[in-house]
């Protein structure tokens, strides 16, 4: 009998191991694909923001002086996070508020997530020549403007050129952010909300109650996307007003544009390993703070 235990044992430990085995082939080549095309070429940008551009002779920590003693640095890296702190907020809650709403039109609610999901389609030169007929000097809007006897704004080279952004932002993501609030939403079963009611529970104590601690695992995965997203909004800034905006838009991807013109490789990788560095602590402090919570 222990000998056709110890038999049975290892033949479920093989068992075990083949489809360990098996796991890992599945992954190596998705593996093997990030490593040549991200990991490998980061670890030479690491090793390049140690040295100068020209001759790759090794400077230490000049070029991360440098660049936190840069005045475009500074201006960039703030304007960065001041629109990654004002259009998160208001691009997770909007999204989660049309999603309760959307969740509940059970006749037009599939027709209405649609619509929202209709910015992601438009290719990003139709949005930039939709901001320029709206926002030029000459634009739609200054059109009206004048018509009704006003003065006319520049708004792409005024403070104006920040909210336009954000708005881009947000208008383009929106629809992402309610389908996935939406997945989350799907996944609580109406009984819970039913016995609640029988309590007694208004619809303000449901959401606070039962709704918004059901959609926590969403709202990690929210959180990070739309994070990662918001750095995507370069490209509409970049073709809207070039490389030298608006201050208020000057973003650290139009300061890397700029040194990569100009062969300053040794600062743009430093930037580049900072901004990495930066973006992966605040996803860590993310997953802590969400591991807490549960």
């Amino acid at each position: 009998m222990k000998i056709n235990r110890k038999i049975k044992d290892r033949s479920k430990i093989r068992k075990k191991t083949k489809y360990e085995w098996s796991g890992l082939l599945f992954i190596l080549p998705s593996f093997i694909g990030v490593s040549i095309f991200v990991l490998i070429p980061f670890l030479d940008v690491i090793r390049r923001s140690f040295s100068e551009a020209i001759n790759g002779k090794w400077v230490g920590l000049n070029n991360y002086i440098t660049i936190f003693t840069n005045p475009a640095f500074k201006q960039a890296a703030g304007n960065t996070v001041r629109f990654v702190a004002i259009c998160i907020p208001i691009l997770i809650i909007l999204s989660l508020l049309i999603a309760v709403f959307l969740h509940r039109q059970k006749r037009f609610g599939s027709l209405l997530k649609s619509s929202f999901l209709i910015p992601m389609a438009i290719p990003v030169a139709s949005i930039v020549l939709l901001w320029r007929l709206l926002f030029d000097n000459h634009g739609m809007l200054n059109g009206i403007i004048e018509k009704f006897g006003g003065t006319t704004v520049d708004w792409m080279n005024t403070g104006y050129a920040f909210w336009i952004l954000v708005f881009s932002y947000v208008w383009k993501n929106l629809g992402y952010d309610i389908v996935l609030w939406v997945a989350g939403l799907s996944g609580i079963s109406e009984s819970v909300y039913e016995a609640a009611k029988v309590d007694g529970a208004g619809e303000w104590k449901c959401f606070w109650k039962i709704t918004l601690p059901n959609l926590l695992p969403s709202l990690f995965t929210i959180a990070v996307l739309s994070f990662l997203n918001s750095f995507k909004v370069f490209r509409e800034a970049y073709l809207v007003a070039g490389d030298y905006p608006d201050t208020s838009i000057y973003l650290i991807q139009h300061l890397l544009s700029n040194w990569f013109r100009n062969l300053e490789l040794d600062k743009m990788a430093a930037a580049a390993v900072v901004n990495a560095l930066v973006i992966f602590i605040l996803i860590m402090l993310l997953q802590k703070a969400w591991d807490t919570k549960e």
